[in-house]
């Protein structure tokens, strides 16, 4: 009886170090054919897999992969993180206010991409935690939407016109501070608001004993149902490539503390738990998963 052959595995990845190596190759351990499409900055491909399940496999930020969940998209969610890092250092104001601290932040406006990007949930849950400074008494001023469609910004979120810069907000005196990823600046006009960001960071790590996750990764349904031998193959080359990064059940309980974390800001239509999350994955990847 002849093989099936399947189409080569369409694979998002961003551009991370650790991850160059496997994206090079054009197949998988279990010699599956993939193919690597071009996507830069890689958050453009979150909306197209979670309205369209655009890939079949694909990196996805942390909080975009559980609205999918939420809102039933046909996605399985891979204990499986590509990217991480402290976010005490994303949250910077302009050198010349530095009476704007933390704690001045409540009932100030605070710049973001999106109200549902990754970053912004670690900093808000940051400055309520650390600094008493809730997201509902911040003014969250916004550039775009949610990944997934049908999510609506809570009321404290407004949306600037289409052709605004943060930066420029900022340096303007409309915005009091700004959070920003792997577009943050290297510019002695911008300072973190945080003092010592990188101690304080030290010290939220050590408090809680997780890292800040921001992308994992998730797969088309159908295509992790139909290709169980491919999944399990892409998870494991993902494992082995990985520095350090929480996978499998080291990743439980990041998964505990954003969802909890999301819930209160108001990112999730509903409460979810670790297992809803990550049981779909758990039984398609068996001993060789979490």
């Amino acid at each position: 009886m002849a093989s099936i052959r399947f189409a080569p595995i369409r694979f998002a990845l961003g551009a991370q170090p650790a991850f160059a190596s496997l994206k090079a190759s054009p197949t998988l351990p279990n010699g599956a054919a993939v193919e690597w499409p071009m996507i830069a900055p890689i958050h453009r491909a979150f909306a197209l897999m979670a309205r369209a399940q655009a890939f079949d496999i694909c990196e996805m930020a942390i909080v975009t992969a559980l609205q999918a969940v939420a809102f039933g998209k046909p996605l399985v969610v891979l204990p499986a993180t590509v990217a991480a890092r402290a976010q005490h250092r994303c949250l910077i104001r302009l050198t010349a206010r530095p009476e704007v601290t933390p704690e001045a932040l409540r009932g100030g406006r605070i710049g973001v991409r999106a109200y549902t990007q990754t970053t912004g949930m670690w900093v808000r849950a940051i400055l309520a935690e650390s600094h008493g400074v809730p997201a509902t008494e911040v003014r969250w001023v916004t550039q775009e939407g949610a990944h997934v469609a049908e999510y609506d910004d809570p009321p404290q979120v407004v949306r600037a016109p289409e052709t605004a810069n943060l930066l420029e907000m900022l340096e303007a005196g409309k915005l009091d501070a700004v959070i920003l990823g792997n577009d943050l600046p290297d510019d002695p006009r911008y300072s973190p608001v945080i003092a010592d960001p990188a101690g304080a960071a030290a010290a939220w790590a050590a408090r809680h004993g997780i890292v800040q996750v921001n992308h994992l990764v998730v797969a088309r349904q159908d295509v992790a149902e139909a290709r169980p031998d491919d999944l399990r193959a892409a998870y494991a080359a993902l494992h082995d490539a990985a520095e350090g990064l929480p996978f499998g059940a080291a990743l439980e309980p990041v998964l505990g503390f954003v969802l909890a974390t999301c819930l209160d800001q108001g990112l999730l239509p509903r409460a979810l738990s670790v297992a809803e999350v990550l049981d779909p994955a758990r039984r398609i990847l068996g001993p060789s998963g979490p």
